[in-house]
């Protein structure tokens, strides 16, 4: 993969867009390398949580790539728009949590990827917005969707509508990232987090995603049925007996083993 790092510390693979002279955009090979490495992690069972960032400190990502995207036509927009969109739905249903580490622009594209990720921590010095209408097009990859899912619908349609960007501050202040932090802190943060997320039950952890992640989509009946099924295959795993024996036992050091 020329466009991408990745690694892994522990049980944490990290996911690194690698094409700062051009602040990350997402272009066609992009997306392609980005595509191989989620499947690569989602394929490995003993990654526990995810963290995707940007190379340097300028950018996240500022956003798809204008020059290779102006002249498709409508039904090559579809193709392109439909891609980035199968990619981002991945991400949000990986097996593990994903925590966006943005650091500096996340303009466009940018901004729909950290929305596809569960959890958003952003250094002091980052940019959000959705400037497509400026451009003459819509958000395409999920864009119009996660935003007025994750904040209010009427601050997601000012966001769109004007094409204006929010710093940092604002971005929390609107519940679009969890977390501001300075630069020089954002990755040890960001590891921090998902370090600390790892040593949980790992099954138990999916489960709960899967349940927010689908509950969120229906009604709140219905929802707490899901609630209800992920709740109780927990106890047909390892990991909840162990888990269990540990608390009634004091045991305060555990060592989960995903199964």
């Amino acid at each position: 993969m020329e466009n991408v790092i990745l690694e892994k510390q522990g049980h944490v693979s990290i996911i690194t867009i690698n094409r700062e002279k051009a602040l990350n955009a997402l272009s066609t090979a992009v997306l392609k390398d980005l595509e191989e490495a989620v499947n690569t992690v989602e394929a490995d069972k003993d990654t526990y949580c995810a963290v995707i960032t940007g190379a340097g400190s300028k950018s996240f990502v500022a956003g798809a790539d204008i020059a290779e995207m102006k002249d498709k036509t409508v039904e090559e927009a579809a193709e392109y728009g439909a891609y980035g969109n199968k990619i981002f739905r991945m991400i949000e249903t990986m097996h593990c949590p994903v925590i966006a580490a943005v650091n500096g622009f996340a303009l466009g594209g940018g901004c729909e990827l950290a929305m596809s990720c569960d959890i958003r921590v952003a250094s002091e010095n980052a940019v959000f917005g959705q400037p497509e209408v400026g451009l003459g097009i819509t958000p395409g990859f999920g864009g119009t969707q996660r935003l007025a899912r994750l904040v209010p619908a009427g601050i997601a349609k000012e966001m769109i509508f004007t094409a204006r960007n929010i710093k940092a501050d604002k971005a929390l202040a609107i519940g679009l990232v969890n977390n501001v932090v300075p630069a020089e802190e954002l990755m040890p943060t960001v590891l921090k987090m998902a370090k600390g997320i790892a040593k949980n039950a790992p099954i138990a952890v999916a489960y709960a995603k899967k349940a927010i992640n689908n509950g969120l989509q229906t009604d709140i009946d219905s929802a707490i049925e899901i609630e209800v099924k992920e709740f109780s295959s927990c106890f047909a795993t390892e990991d909840q007996t162990y888990g269990m024996e540990c608390f009634v036992n004091k045991v305060k050091e555990k060592e989960f083993k995903n199964k």
